[in-house]
């Protein structure tokens, strides 16, 4: 069952869940539930069990987002950003790093409980 919460968001956090919204062609609650779902998955990684750890070693970003992500890269590098692309981007590209560190936290967890190998011997 789904629970009905009404929030009222600062501006500049709206307007970026806005841009991200038009970006990806979704929802704007979509994308703020996204977000939420991204803070319960903040939770530390050495407190999840084993096969949560693993899910995060093999973490990707949704297709829509990494789609989104490489177009704005590539408009970058051709330097054809708009304003608001140029937010857009730096929005994907906290996705991004974000989902990165994660990763590579996950990783390090994997290999100290001995589930993966470690990338040097």
């Amino acid at each position: 069952m789904a629970e009905t919460v009404i929030l009222q968001l600062p501006d500049p956090l709206a307007q970026q869940a806005k841009e991200i919204a038009t970006l990806t062609h979704r929802q704007l609650e979509d994308v703020l539930l996204e977000w939420l779902g991204y803070a319960v998955a903040e939770l530390p990684i050495e407190s999840l069990p084993d096969e949560q750890v693993l899910a995060l070693c093999d973490l990707m970003m949704d297709t829509e987002q990494q789609e989104a992500l490489s177009k704005l890269l590539e408009q970058n590098r051709e330097g054809q950003l708009t304003e608001a692309e140029v937010s857009q981007l730096d929005a994907l590209m906290q996705v991004y790093r974000r989902e990165l560190v994660r990763k590579a936290k996950a990783l390090k967890v994997a290999v100290g409980r001995g589930l993966r190998p470690a990338l040097s011997q």
